[in-house]
């Protein structure tokens, strides 16, 4: 019966992906408590569809692909939009943009040039995503004017960028020396 509403988890996700645009529109009006209320409603259906798939076991092939593009789709645009903004140094957004393109080429590399490639996020990554998302949702609550130390935008330029680096450089180690040990084999 509860097979009928697999399709739910997927539905929220391109919900989320439908999102990006006017949460992109929101920052680049400076309409951060707007921006605020789509963020919160992403990351809602984020955590629904989540719960959805795992209690129900209504995963997918095409949901385990499109959730965690939809989550990167919408951090990477936030980073985007608050740099065309001024509110970040430019920098950070390539930085936080070179890290994932980094990750695919280098997952696609080893995928055709060594074996199948399974990615698994690491510590060093999840630990990134989640001072990202925590960094990016500070600081436009500083900017909606809502209760926020204005230190967070500085010590937050720090952290994504010390976080990106170090997790980025942690994927390149863990997949060169998996690809230097299949190589040898």
């Amino acid at each position: 019966m509860t097979h009928r509403w697999r399709w739910i988890p997927n539905a929220l996700t391109f919900l989320r992906i439908l999102l990006i645009a006017p949460f992109a529109a929101a920052l680049m009006a400076k309409e951060y408590r707007f921006a605020l209320v789509i963020f919160f409603l992403a990351s809602a259906t984020d955590a629904f569809d989540g719960f959805l798939a795992r209690h129900y076991n209504w995963r997918t092939r095409l949901g385990a692909i499109a959730d965690p593009l939809a989550d990167k789709a919408l951090l990477i645009t936030t980073y985007l939009m608050l740099a065309i903004t001024g509110v970040l140094p430019a920098w950070l957004f390539w930085l936080v943009l070179g890290r994932d393109l980094l990750i695919v080429c280098g997952g696609l590399a080893f995928h055709y040039g060594v074996g199948r490639f399974e990615m698994q996020p690491s510590l060093p990554g999840k630990l990134n995503t989640l001072i990202q998302i925590l960094v990016a949702l500070a600081i436009i609550i500083l900017l909606a004017d809502l209760p926020m130390q204005p230190w967070v935008m500085d010590v937050g330029i720090l952290l994504v960028a010390a976080s990106g680096i170090f997790s980025g450089a942690h994927y390149i180690g863990v997949w060169s020396l998996r690809a230097w040990r299949a190589k040898r084999q």
